[in-house]
């Protein structure tokens, strides 16, 4: 059965009530580092399955956080850190790799992976939107949206 996914990153801090009431749906939740406070993680928890990686920002509480993290939805395979130039480029089976940082959106495919930021959702920083990602994942097959909350 097909897996609702709401893909987030740098919340600082911040839980928009609109963010919230997108990812009530979803059966799973990436939080792409900077998080900033252990009670989103908490509250991001009660929704569904989560996976989330530490920031730079997420200081002394996020100490049992993994930096990287690599798992397994459905039949895709997914890995998952904060900065993209963390990355390590030996990534194997990897079909998807989230990252975050630069409060920016982001996707592309790259050697034959996909790449996909989800930008922010947490404090605007600059003049930049307010975004996450929806994604779908049936098997080996997925389909993601970007999803604009602010302009």
């Amino acid at each position: 059965m097909a897996k609702k996914i709401g893909i987030i990153s740098d919340t600082h801090g911040l839980l928009r009530p609109e963010i919230l009431e997108i990812l009530e749906d979803c059966d799973c939740i990436f939080h792409g580092g900077d998080i900033n406070k252990p009670e989103i993680l908490d509250t991001l928890g009660k929704m569904g399955s989560l996976y989330a990686v530490r920031g730079n920002n997420d200081k002394d509480w996020a100490e049992g956080l993994s930096t990287t993290l690599k798992f397994k939805v459905e039949d895709v395979n997914f890995f998952m850190v904060h900065n993209k130039k963390d990355v390590s480029w030996e990534l194997g089976d990897t079909d998807i790799v989230i990252f975050g940082h630069t409060h920016k959106y982001f996707e592309k495919e790259i050697d034959g992976r996909l790449w996909l930021n989800p930008g922010s959702c947490g404090p605007r920083r600059f003049d930049q939107e307010i975004t996450m990602i929806l994604m779908e994942v049936d098997g080996k097959k997925y389909r993601f949206q970007k999803k604009v909350i602010a302009q």
